[in-house]
């Protein structure tokens, strides 16, 4: 097993990742989507992207992908300062919302998901996470709930407000579409619409030597937004990856998720996924409660006992990356490094601990 940290796209630099390799992390997962450009949710409080009903921010330029060159430009930096590139976490709004509508430009950019794909595959990148939602991450709230009144995020019941036009995995794709809101549809779908995008870009990764790692639902609630979500109970998970049988159709396993949902054990979920070598990476951070109330807290301080998980993952030869994903904001000059050095410092004792065993 291999420690890493998650940075976003405005952290990626040099400042950012000698702070990592301090904190003895030897691997990243990056973002590349900005989300982090609305006007009340900004960079200089970038914990986490929570926004509030207008989403995050503005999604990227239509139909852009990410280009093989800025790709190993990237990963070469990143290699200078002592640090593996593990993953890309995300497509950007912009480059799918017709995938996630099953709307008119569709074809158009599935295949420009294969080109991104391929472009991931040729810098040598070995995994990207993606998230197939229409609402994404949303209706999350903030305060002081994790231990000492640290500053966190929770779910108090959720919010059925429609999402309006021009607006998909809570990013902004056109701000001048029509007034209205997205079009309703259940479960089976939503499960159609993703059946469609293995079925294009799983082939396409596998030759391209990728893992495709899908998130859970965050949070892990059968509709938010009056949008039906994907996995939203553990056994989703299989499904998902029943649903086209490859070695590129692959899991990004975040254990508060995992944890958050009404039916979830977290140690059975760890237990199934990781004997089956479907796991590509973790999102090592640990909650209180289930949908729909809980609050994400300090990574030693939640219901998850992480000694067990990281046992459990030791005994089925996990050789992944984990990574705090977010952390509570600690009360100093810098709340994000700070909550992350006080999470990467625990994840690191775990593990030698564990591996004395």
């Amino acid at each position: 097993m291999k420690l890493g940290f998650g940075l976003y796209n405005h952290m990626l630099n040099s400042d950012h990742y000698n702070f990592a390799r301090q904190c003895g992390a030897t691997h990243l997962v990056i973002h590349l989507v900005d989300y982090f450009n609305n006007k009340t949710h900004t960079k200089t409080e970038a914990n986490q992207p929570v926004g509030k009903l207008d989403g995050w921010g503005r999604a990227g330029a239509l139909d852009k992908i990410w280009e093989v060159e800025e790709l190993v430009s990237i990963k070469e930096e990143i290699n200078a300062h002592g640090l593996e590139l593990e993953a890309i976490e995300n497509f950007d709004p912009a480059q799918w919302y017709d995938v996630l509508l099953d709307g008119p430009k569709k074809e158009y950019q599935i295949e420009n998901l294969k080109q991104l794909i391929r472009n991931v595959g040729e810098a040598g990148i070995p995994v990207f996470g993606y998230n197939f939602s229409l609402a994404g991450v949303a209706t999350r709230i903030q305060g002081p709930f994790a231990r000492g009144g640290a500053q966190s995020v929770g779910l108090d019941g959720g919010d059925d407000s429609p999402v309006p036009n021009g607006m998909v995995w809570n990013m902004v794709y056109d701000e001048l579409a029509p007034e209205g809101y997205m079009s309703q549809i259940d479960h089976e779908e939503l499960w159609s619409r993703f059946a469609y995008f293995l079925k294009e870009l799983v082939p396409v990764a596998e030759k391209a030597g990728v893992k495709l790692a899908a998130h859970p639902d965050d949070p892990p609630m059968a509709f938010v937004r009056n949008t039906p979500r994907l996995v939203f109970q553990p056994d989703l998970y299989q499904k998902l990856i029943d649903l086209k049988p490859s070695p590129s159709n692959c899991l990004e396993f975040c254990m508060g998720s995992i944890a958050e949902m009404s039916e979830g054990n977290v140690y059975e979920a760890t237990e199934i996924y990781s004997k089956q070598n479907k796991i590509a990476y973790i999102h090592f951070r640990n909650v209180i409660g289930k949908v729909p109330t809980y609050k994400e807290v300090f990574v030693d301080d939640g219901d998850i006992d992480m000694i067990r998980i990281l046992q459990i993952l030791k005994q089925n030869n996990f050789q992944g990356v984990l990574i705090p994903d977010h952390t509570p904001q600690m009360t100093c000059d810098a709340p994000w490094h700070a909550g992350m050095a006080y999470a990467m410092g625990y994840m690191k004792a775990c593990l030698d601990w564990v591996n004395r065993d």
